[in-house]
């Protein structure tokens, strides 16, 4: 008996995108139970036509409530087993959905499941492989504009999936209770990864569900002041959150010179003034953030050994052909 699942597509001003995106989950070759279009507000018509496919239910916000919150107010009225996440500019392939849930079926141990993202429009190279966490808490999409390999066509275990295009177990989404709401978009979906892996779930690649992916395309760019703003913000309150106190304090050194040297490399390509608000936004925001973090470390369930074993231990994410050089932001 196929498990039931339900798609949650985010949308704020996506154009014809989101038409697209959701024509393709209709061409699976095992269908969704149900799509859920959540629409922020958008005022640019890309709802037109959309409410009257099959399988799908419009949820109509007043007002952009961010990437979270409008997954959460999905989650919170679906009935599934699982529930997949997909952004309105990411194409799946057919078999993208069965993939999904046949690696569920095989790895009963792991609660979030992410897709091959491959560049829309860029034949051959990956949007990415999955979330790696550094040990400073800097943040890279692993594979993220590099040639596609043999290796990327094998399935293993990463920190966390890219919520473009993800797949979590419904149960153990509730339990942690859902995405952050205050981190609005970017660098939500590593920050619930972590919360997963505190509470010892693992997370899985899933090379055969293949997604092509825009990437940024209602948010201004990768580079832009909005995607700049909030993941160099929530960058700050992954790390305060999640991190166990025995690496916290260690690891602190390490993510104050992170945070430092992106305000000086922000500010010399003329975001100064962005970083200086991201950062200081984070600041005030520590009071609330670690407040959190107590209850999220009085309920952890694995050692701190198993997470240090999940961490990047390079210093820089350059180092090595599976993280870019370039800068993909934080969070999907």
């Amino acid at each position: 008996m196929k498990a039931r699942v339900s798609v949650i597509v985010v949308n704020y001003n996506s154009g014809a995108f989101l038409l697209r995106c959701i024509q393709h989950c209709l061409r699976q070759t095992v269908l969704p139970d149900e799509i859920v279009v959540v629409d922020n507000a958008s005022e640019d018509g890309s709802l037109a036509g959309v409410r009257e496919l099959p399988r799908v239910t419009v949820l109509q916000m007043d007002r952009n409530i961010g990437f979270a919150a409008a997954n959460n107010r999905a989650i919170e009225r679906c009935d599934a087993e699982f529930v997949v996440l997909l952004n309105p500019d990411a194409f799946p392939e057919p078999g993208w959905l069965a993939a999904l849930l046949g690696a569920a079926q095989a790895r009963p141990d792991a609660a979030a499941f992410g897709s091959r993202q491959m560049q829309a429009g860029s034949e051959g190279v990956l949007d990415g492989t999955g979330d790696r966490y550094f040990i400073s808490g800097q943040i890279r999409r692993d594979g993220y504009q590099v040639r596609c390999t043999a290796d990327d066509l094998r399935p293993r275990e990463i920190f966390s999936p890219c919520a473009a295009a993800a797949m979590y177990r419904m149960d153990a989404l509730r339990a942690i209770g859902g995405f952050d709401e205050d981190f609005f978009c970017y660098a939500e979906d590593v920050d619930l990864g972590f919360r997963l892996r505190l509470q010892g779930h693992r997370a899985w690649y899933v090379p055969d569900a293949v997604v092509w992916h825009v990437g940024s395309a209602t948010t201004g760019g990768q580079h832009g002041d909005f995607a700049t703003y909030h993941g160099h913000r929530n960058l700050v309150w992954v790390f305060v959150k999640n991190m166990p106190s025995a690496l916290f304090w260690v690891l602190l050194p390490l993510h104050v010179a992170l945070n430092v040297a992106s305000f000086l490399w922000l500010a010399a390509r003329g975001q100064g003034g962005i970083a200086w608000r991201a950062k200081r936004d984070a600041l005030k925001g520590l009071a609330r953030m670690w407040a959190k973090r107590q209850s999220i470390e009085r309920h952890r369930h694995v050692t701190v050994a198993e997470i240090w074993r999940q961490l990047d231990r390079r210093l820089l994410p350059m180092c090595g052909r599976r993280s870019s050089s370039r800068d993909a932001s934080p969070g999907s």
